[in-house]
Order: C-alpha cells, then structure tokens, then sequence
C-alpha cells in the first residue's frame, strides 16, 4: 500500500514549507514554487509490507494449485541455490486469474506466509496519477522497493487496471504505464537483485485485457486459473471456515456443498455470516426473554425467531443499563451455531456466479419434465453419467460425447430437459440465447462467445445450454456475411478444444436443424442428435400428471362425472399433435374457466348425475360471455363445440361442490376454486395444437436425413 511518512517527518516537512511561504509571501511566483515543493514533499510514499499470517492450510479447496505454485515461487524464494548452481533463472511472475471472490488475494497471502517472506501487495488502480509521470514513477518506486526487500513477494491486485492493450489505449499515459511495468518486470533478474528472488504475482478476473506482451514467457511465465469451486472443493471451504466458528456437532458440510453450485469463496464466508447473524437474532430474543432463567442443559439456538417479536423492543430493552442484560458466560458458552442457521442464510445470499451470468443448479427435476424416458436415457449417458461418475468412461478407454443437439418441434420440452440435466448433476449452468451473442461491431459477437467457453472452463463441472441454436452458427455459404462466417469458426474452434475443457458440456436446442452448419454436427463436436418428438399418448398422461401437480381436480367420488380423468384425457383423439406446452396451456385454461366460474358465481339449475347424457347446450347453464370464445374457434375451425369423445365429453352436472350458488347470503365467501372435468372441455374448445400437420412431416423427413 501507498501510505504517508511517518508523523514526524511529515510535520517537519509542513514546518519548512510554511516558513518558506511566510518569508516569500511578498514574492508570487516564490510562494507558487513553494506550494508545489510541498506537494512534492507530500506525495513521497512509503510502501507498506507485511509477513503474512495465513498459510496454505488455511484455505480450502485449492489443491489442484498447489503443486504449480510450490514449484513456480516457494521453491525459487526457499531455495535459490539450486537455480543458481543449474543456471536457471526462475519464473518470474505468475498470473492469478479467476472470477471475483474465488480467493486471489487470499492465496497471495498464504503463498507469502507459506514462504515466510515480506508481501508487498498493491491494488493497481492506486499507482494511476492524474500528473504526467507520476504513475511511471510510482511503478518503479513499487519495484524498487521490491528488490531491496528481496526475497519477498511482489502482488498486484486488478493488475487490468494498468495493463489494457496498448492498441486499445485511449490515452498516452495508459501507454506509458505498460511499458513502465515490462521494463520493471525485465529487470527482475538475478544480477538486479543480488541472487535473491522477488516473485511476482498479478490477479484479475479479466485475463484477455491484458496487453499479450505482458503475458509472454519471460515476465508471467505461468498463468494459475482460479475457478468457481466444485462440490469437493466447496466442503473443504466450509470446513475451513466453520473451523473458526463455534458450531454444533450436526453441520452437514456435505450437504451445503451440495445445495450451493456456483457459490465462490467469498460467498461462502458471506454465508457463514449470515447463519451467524441468524444466530445472533435469536441470542438477543433468549436474552430479551430473561437469560437468567435458561436452565443448566445444554442450549442450542435452533429454535427460530419469531417473526412477530418486535425487534425494536429487544433493542430498546438491550439499551436499558441492567444487570439482567449481560449474559452469563456459563450460558454464553452453551451457545452455538446449528446447521439450520445455515440453510436459513441460504436463501439470504445470492452467489457470485448468479451475478456474472451463471444461473445456479435450476430447480427443474425429472418429474417436472413428465416424459420423454428415451431421451432421459440419452442425456444420463451423455452428460450425466460423465460428469458423475467420470472413471467409467476411462475404464473403457473411451471419451464422453462432446456436446448433445436437441431438436424437434417447438414446445416439445428441449429447454427443460437442459435444466433437468443441470439439476440432476448438481453443476453449474449457464443457460445462453443464440441471438443474445450477436453484436453489430466487428469481433463483439466472437469475443461474447469465447467469454462463455472461458467462463465454463473457470467453472467445471459446467453444462453450457444454447437456446435457438441456429442462431449462432447457420450454414455457411457465398450469401452469408463474414461476421456470421467468423461467428461460425469461433464455435467450430471451442468445440474442438472439447478435450481440454474438463467437465464442460455443450448443450444446443433449435427447431431449424436443417439450417445449422454441417460442420457443427460431425462426431467430436455434437456427437449426439436427439430428435425431441411430439408427446405419445402416454407420454400425454405423463404431462397431464406433472402440469396439474399442483391444481386442485375434481376428485369426489360421490359425483363421478366431476372427477377429472388425465388418462381419459391424455389418450383423446383431440389432443393429437399436442405439444408439451399446449398440454401446459390446457391445464391452465381449464384452470382459467374453473377461476372465471367461480368468480361470477355462475347460477345454475341442480341436474342429477347422468352419465349417458351428453352434453349439448352449455349455454343454457352458463353465461354466454364464458363461451363466446370457443364458440368463434368452434365456428372457425368447423368442429363441433364438443371436442371430446363421447367417453370424456359426458354431462357434469355444475354442483354446488364446485359451483357457488347464487344466494345472497353467501356472496362474500371465497369457495375453494376446483377444476372439473367440464373445465377441460371449455379449455379445450378454446385451444388447438400449435404444430400443423405438413409442419410435422417436415420434422419426420428430418429426422431420416439427419
């Protein structure tokens, strides 16, 4: 850190300069060349250093990095004889690269107590100055202090700050402050230093900025990516962490590894925080209470706060000078901190990857997908069982498949057996649109697309979901635009480096399979083709069972006709060529009429339950505005407005169960909203299936080419 001198020498340089101003007070151009000596004065910094405490053991889940960092700075810094006997000359600088909160800082302080060496740590954005020169001189004032502490550790936080690409540069200065940094970096060699090794360490969460000079061998040698921790890694984190906190015995690590995907380490103490101030709260409510009344056992605080007490109060009974307010320390040491303060402060903090685009594991399962087995099978050989259970694969001498293509009509449910996927494994997810890559400038488009693979790799196990994926790599050809050509080789160029992208998976869904790039669908770039087909009948009844999860059916036995019967409905005729999501649009216009009923307090005659009448007139029952709608779909589509067959298209009589009846003594109860089998009739009058026929031929023709 830049700091002032020391409090003498600093009051001894505001002595002399004032009494230069008082001698030369007269003389204007004197007293302006005063000011300025004593702003001179001033602004000569001392670097601060410092021996830090923390070691390697105190962080948790870096030991994928461990090995690289031994070998590149302790070793170089412990034992410097070695190179110097061999007549190597050691790495001289070691780029920390990751995303914000994943623990840069925190290494570069373990690496320097690990080493037991001075760390003289800088964030880069302190040494840019608004006079000229003033940020070169800083540079090299950090570097020469460096060398004269020697051995020690040279870090610089958010180097990208001074280090932007020279060609990019809008301002002289920024030009002048890279080349200030390589030639300092240049000079960190033996003959500089006296034999002794000053190591230096860059972090930044922007990699690609940096000026490519800067990055070459020679000045930082090595690069260390520091990525969003896995489930094992973030078990240790919290292991670490909750080493320091007082903790009962049942905290389930395992488990809170499991339920927080995406969660760096900043947001893992910012969890443990928060499950402490959960804690906390509850203290203070024993406390308001009466603590001296707690009894001699052993008290967990697991019992939550009540959301009614006033908090204020607490407070202001806290506030009062009393005996009874301090807490006794037999009872102080009986407190602790339960796993459910944990899973509580869960919801109360939102990781780091959500904010950089990532969506944490999302909370669609296998059971709200409804169908579709076959495809399930394919995507658990495919992505699942890789990233699972990885050592099967390499049993067999065989590699998981690159990438899986969904494709199929729309509404089919591609989108949401990609988030099944993601919630199945537990991994992180980053979920793209093809269009949302576009960008009118020249390379924009390129560099968004190399930023997600880039952000994947920093986050393995990742799957990597593009929506509308033809978007982003059409067929090539004389009539495309270069961008669209470039765009396309960009992704041909990621897929290829599948092999070194550990635990990442690419997953691409599109209805136009037809316009994509033949070159994206070759073996080693989307090995698997999975055509999502239209729902079977079964597969209906599936959908049906998942989507009505939670609507409340007509389920009386007493009255059968009410009952609503997925089966019956799933296996119409009248839902032929129904997607998915016409199925889901059913359910929730069913629910719409069963609302809109219930809301208008539908009078209607008493009918005894007829299960061989059918049912014919339905406007003579209910208002006609509830069936103006399906009578124009109807009318347009010249059917009949009974859509079912007769085995579902039976007469339900509209009871009281689950009509209101039209007394006025009972017009401001709210009556339990149940949707019928009648619903589903009205719905479908209103809704037809959303995939024409001559478009399903087209898909089956596709679907024996591809």
């Amino acid at each position: 850190m830049w700091n002032q001198k020391a409090a003498d020498n600093k009051q001894s340089v505001i002595t002399s300069n004032d009494e230069i101003l008082n001698a030369e007070s007269a003389n204007t151009s004197s007293a302006a060349a005063a000011a300025k000596k004593r702003k001179r004065s001033k602004s000569q910094d001392q670097i601060e250093y410092t021996i830090p405490s923390t070691k390697l053991d105190d962080l948790g889940g870096v030991e994928s990095c461990i090995e690289d960092i031994v070998e590149l700075i302790i070793m170089p810094i412990k034992h410097p004889e070695i190179y110097l006997h061999t007549g190597i000359q050691p790495p001289r600088g070691v780029l920390l690269w990751g995303p914000p909160g994943c623990g840069k800082s925190m290494m570069a302080k373990a690496i320097a107590g690990e080493a037991n060496v001075p760390l003289v740590s800088i964030s880069a954005p302190e040494m840019v100055s608004g006079m000229s020169g003033e940020s070169e001189k800083k540079i090299r004032d950090l570097f020469n202090e460096a060398k004269k502490l020697a051995p020690c550790i040279l870090f610089i936080d958010e180097i990208d700050a001074i280090t932007q690409k020279r060609e990019n540069a809008s301002k002289d200065m920024e030009r002048r402050m890279v080349a200030q940094l390589l030639t300092c970096i240049d000079e960190l060699n033996w003959d500089q230093t006296g034999n002794r090794h000053v190591s230096l360490l860059g972090a930044t969460n922007q990699p690609d900025s940096l000026d490519p000079a800067l990055r070459r061998a020679g000045r930082f040698d090595r690069e260390i990516a520091m990525a969003v921790p896995n489930e094992s890694a973030r078990q240790k984190i919290l292991a670490v962490l909750g080493s320091k906190l007082r903790l009962q015995g049942d905290v389930d690590y395992k488990k809170l590894a499991k339920i927080t995907p995406g969660y760096v380490g900043a947001d893992l103490m910012a969890l443990t925080t928060a499950a402490g101030m959960s804690a906390v709260r509850r203290i203070f409510k024993l406390m308001y209470l009466n603590l001296n009344k707690l009894n001699s056992d052993v008290l967990t605080i697991a019992d939550p706060c009540d959301s009614n007490t006033d908090f204020r109060s607490i407070l202001r009974a806290l506030s009062c000078p009393s005996d009874d307010n301090t807490v006794d320390p037999i009872n102080l040491d009986q407190l602790f901190i339960t796993n459910a303060d944990f899973l509580d402060a869960i919801g109360k903090v939102q990781p780091s990857a959500q904010r950089e685009g990532f969506a944490t594991v999302p909370g669609v399962t296998w059971d709200s997908v409804g169908a579709l087995f076959e495809i399930r099978e394919e995507l658990r050989m495919a992505v699942i069982l890789p990233i699972k259970n990885p050592e099967l694969f390499q049993s067999v001498g065989i590699s998981a498949p690159s990438g899986v293509l969904l494709w199929g009509p729309p509404g089919c449910g591609k989108t949401l057996l990609a988030k099944a996927v993601a919630n199945e494994c537990s991994t992180n997810f980053i979920s793209v649109k093809g269009p949302e890559l576009i960008n009118k400038y020249v390379g924009e488009s390129e560099r968004a697309l190399r930023t997600v693979f880039n952000r994947a790799r920093a986050s393995s196990p990742c799957i990597i979901f593009f929506d509308e994926f033809d978007a982003i790599c059409p067929r090539r050809n004389d009539n495309n635009s270069e961008s669209i050509s470039r765009m396309v080789n960009t992704l041909l160029t990621e897929l290829d480096g599948v092999d070194s992208r550990n635990g990442v998976f690419v997953i691409g869904a599109t209805n136009r399979p037809d316009i994509i790039d033949p070159a994206i669908l070759r073996p080693g770039r989307l090995d698997k083709l999975l055509y999502v087909k239209l729902p079977t009948p079964i597969d209906r009844i599936e959908i049906l069972r998942s989507a009505t999860r939670n609507t409340p059916l007509a389920s009386n036995p007493d009255v059968p006709n009410e009952v609503v019967d997925l089966e019956k409905i799933g296996l119409s005729e009248q839902l032929n060529n129904f997607s998915g999501a016409d199925i889901h649009n059913l359910v929730r216009e069913a629910s719409v009429c069963a609302l809109r009923r219930s809301l208008k307090r539908v009078p209607i005659p008493q009918q005894p339950a007829n299960p061989n009448s059918q049912l014919t007139d339905t406007s003579s029952i209910l208002e006609p505005h509830l069936l103006a709608g399906s009578d124009n779909i109807a009318n347009s589509s010249g059917c009949s407005a009974n859509l079912l067959p007769p085995t579902i298209s039976e007469t339900i009589p509209l009871t009281p169960a689950t009509i209101a009846p039209a007394d006025n003594s009972i017009q401001h109860q709210n009556p339990a909203v149940i949707v019928t089998m009648l619903d589903f009739e009205l719905a479908l009058q209103k809704i037809s299936a959303s995939v024409s026929a001559s478009d399903l031929k087209h898909y089956e023709r596709l679907s024996q080419n591809l």
